[in-house]
């Protein structure tokens, strides 16, 4: 009978530690569930990527999934997360508007939110714990800010093509923004053309291509982000044109090609949007699952790129 109660309580005590080595809300660890975007860029992809090594890293228990640039995927997404109680949702909003419902039912469920790289337009603030991102105003300043002093010593026009990012997102709005207050100042730089190319090379090539047809003389263009402007780029050169040269191009992200297209003459400018927000990520889940304060908008420190830099830049460049 002694060996028997042995037995027995061997086996329990086995089973106990098994069940606290377990991940998961479920079994004393941390799980967080994460709706991305998509995968419609080269920074989406190292982002991604940014977050799944982080959350392994962190021992982090992470539910994964891939919007493709819906909405109605993301809810979908966060709905179910919900349901399976996880400790944590986050997500990056593919726009900034109609997240309140699905917000407050997680507020409802008492399961935290953290927003990553793009805000929302929430009437309740209350509705997420923080905000996890650039300044993408301050992004379109900066490439404006190059646009400026770049032509300081000319009168002429200078005619300025748009590659908008997705709309209604985020940094296309605020790109925009902060780099249209910073041109509307002087009277020679005009918007000519103004369309979104959906932050694809793709769609950057097909936008671009029609701006070339449509309008004669274009001096300067601003993309969204890198990706467009690359496909802009593969169209300027297919017009028989040389891009930095016969028309100048400042983007946004400080993705590997961009800032070899830097080094190779084929843009001029580049303003950085870093995409390894990973481990920031699950610092504030941590925090977050403990209990502790985290300030309700957290700025990411970025950089901006010249040839020179970038060519300094390139050999340690993760992304």
């Amino acid at each position: 009978m002694f060996k028997r109660l042995v037995i027995v309580a061997s086996t329990l005590t086995l089973a106990a530690v098994a069940a606290g080595c377990g991940s998961g809300s479920g079994s004393g660890g941390t799980t967080l569930g994460f709706s991305q975007v998509g995968a419609e860029s080269g920074w989406r992809t190292a982002n991604t990527q940014s977050i799944q090594d982080s959350a392994k890293d962190a021992g982090i228990n992470l539910k994964f999934a891939d919007a493709q640039q819906k909405q109605e995927n993301q809810i979908k997404a966060i709905r179910s997360y919900i349901q399976q109680h996880v400790d944590v949702i986050a997500f990056s909003p593919v726009v900034e508007s109609g997240w309140d419902t699905v917000l407050k039912e997680a507020k409802d469920a008492k399961i935290p939110v953290i927003l990553t790289d793009r805000a929302v337009d929430s009437k309740d603030p209350s509705y997420y714990a923080t905000f996890l991102g650039s300044d993408f105003v301050e992004e379109g300043k900066k490439a404006a800010q190059w646009v400026i002093d770049t032509y300081k010593n000319s009168n002429e026009t200078v005619n300025i093509a748009e590659l908008q990012g997705t709309t209604g997102s985020a940094p296309a709005i605020d790109r925009k923004k902060g780099f249209s207050d910073l041109i509307s100042a002087d009277p020679k730089f005009k918007i000519v053309a103004s369309q979104t190319g959906d932050f694809t090379r793709a769609k950057g090539k097909e936008v671009m291509q029609a701006f070339l047809a449509s309008h004669q003389k274009i001096d300067l263009l601003f993309a969204h982000n890198d990706d467009m402007a690359l496909g802009a780029i593969q169209a300027i050169e297919e017009a028989g044109l040389k891009p930095g040269k016969d028309i100048k191009i400042v983007s946004i992200d400080g993705v590997h090609d961009a800032l070899q297209a830097l080094v190779d003459g084929k843009e001029n400018y580049v303003v950085e949007c870093n995409p390894l927000l990973g481990p920031q990520l699950m610092d504030l889940v941590k925090k977050i699952k403990a209990g502790q304060p985290v300030d309700h908008r957290i700025v990411t420190t970025e950089t901006t790129f010249t040839p020179e830099q970038a060519a300094a830049a390139l050999p340690s460049r993760k992304y």
